[in-house]
């Protein structure tokens, strides 16, 4: 199972229990906020490696929601930003992310 990667945000035993669509849209509010801002967004695509027509036409998948939240969870100022600008708790973005990670993992087994 992937684990996200340690960013000092730890969640709470009281953290919100998302949907899978829920957590899709939280992805989503991501990459239009990754997009808001060329540099956040060429940073994005140069460390993922993903093109630009890639990310459009995967932009609602669960994997790309998670690639997304994955590079906001390893950069912790960037997730603050994130999470305040979307009006939600880091932790609900770290939630999201192992959602979708185990929604991909389940699309891989199948």
């Amino acid at each position: 199972m992937r684990m996200p990667p340690k960013t000092g945000v730890r969640l709470r035993k009281n953290a919100t229990v998302l949907s899978v669509d829920q957590a899709e849209a939280i992805g989503l509010r991501a990459l239009a906020f990754l997009a808001e801002d060329p540099a956040r967004l060429g940073r994005f695509l140069a460390l993922t490696g993903i093109g630009p027509d890639d990310l459009r036409a995967a932009a609602g998948s669960p994997a790309n929601g998670m690639a997304v939240l994955d590079h906001l969870m390893r950069d912790e100022s960037l997730l603050l930003v994130f999470a305040a600008n979307a009006g939600m708790a880091p932790e609900t973005v770290v939630s999201a992310y192992q959602l979708l990670s185990r929604a991909v993992d389940g699309e891989r087994t199948e």
